[in-house]
């Protein structure tokens, strides 16, 4: 709590150092800001040809009864994807980049990460309202909109914890990076973004067992039940998710603090 509340007493560096990674992230573009709606818009474009048009993935009938668009089910739980890989990836280049500040001035190290994290909810905030809109338009919405925040803090805490645990290891040992960059695509195949997870169930409901224990299969099916299903998450779910969430945050939040006290030397 001690570390919680030390990151409250630098919210303004934190405000600061978001803002300078939002002014810096697109500047000398031409399109600006554009290129946050038409980066995850061409990924989407991507994934819905080869998924949707070659293999004719087809996906369950949304809870309105009659959309059955492959590319908007894609959606409801890529953008999911894109916050957390957002989160963890860039809290391991924000540390590393952050050497010659520390070695300037003392701030808690943990600062760029958090500073980052509002960087990438700011997209997630963006390309999930874009998914709002259009639901509504097509008369898919529900009651389980409700759920949508506590969503976002539940994978904002889970993303944060793992990227700070991850990002402190990577000082000391660089390979760390190689390693989740790879790990980061398997996790991506391994989880059901662009496949529903009935169609695992119906070839090995162990393996689909073990799919739906990762949290972050919970917090796609979280997002496709929300967007998608208009279907309330079972009770187990609605408590296990934030549960997880809060202690992983915890847990790499004190594997930080514990690796992070000379960590201005090692950048």
């Amino acid at each position: 709590m001690s570390s919680v509340s030390q990151l409250w007493a630098y919210r303004s560096l934190i405000y600061n150092l978001t803002q300078r990674e939002l002014k810096s992230r697109y500047k000398k573009s031409i399109l600006g800001w554009l290129w946050s709606l038409i980066n995850p818009a061409s990924v989407l474009a991507i994934y819905s040809f080869v998924f949707g048009v070659v293999f004719s993935a087809k996906p369950p009938v949304a809870g309105n009864g009659h959309t059955t668009a492959y590319a908007l089910y894609l959606f409801a739980a890529l953008w999911v994807w894109n916050y957390f890989n957002g989160t963890v990836m860039g809290a391991i280049n924000a540390l590393q980049s952050s050497g010659p500040l520390l070695n300037k001035v003392y701030f808690p190290p943990a600062c760029p990460a958090v500073a980052n994290t509002a960087t990438v909810l700011l997209q997630a905030l963006i390309e999930s309202a874009i998914l709002l809109v259009v639901m509504i338009c097509l008369g898919n919405v529900g009651w389980q909109l409700l759920l949508l925040p506590i969503l976002l803090v539940c994978v904002t805490l889970f993303s944060l914890g793992v990227g700070l645990a991850l990002s402190v290891y990577n000082v000391y040992y660089r390979d760390v990076n190689y390693l989740v960059s790879i790990g980061m695509n398997v996790l991506f195949y391994a989880t059901p973004i662009i496949y529903p997870i009935s169609l695992v169930q119906a070839k090995s409901s162990v393996a689909a067992r073990i799919i739906q224990l990762s949290p972050i299969a919970q917090f796609i099916e979280w997002s496709r039940d929300i967007f998608w299903n208009l279907r309330w998450p079972e009770l187990s779910s609605l408590i296990g998710v934030p549960v997880v969430s809060v202690v992983v945050f915890l847990i790499g939040l004190a594997i930080f603090n514990r690796k992070s006290r000379n960590i201005a030397q090692e950048l």
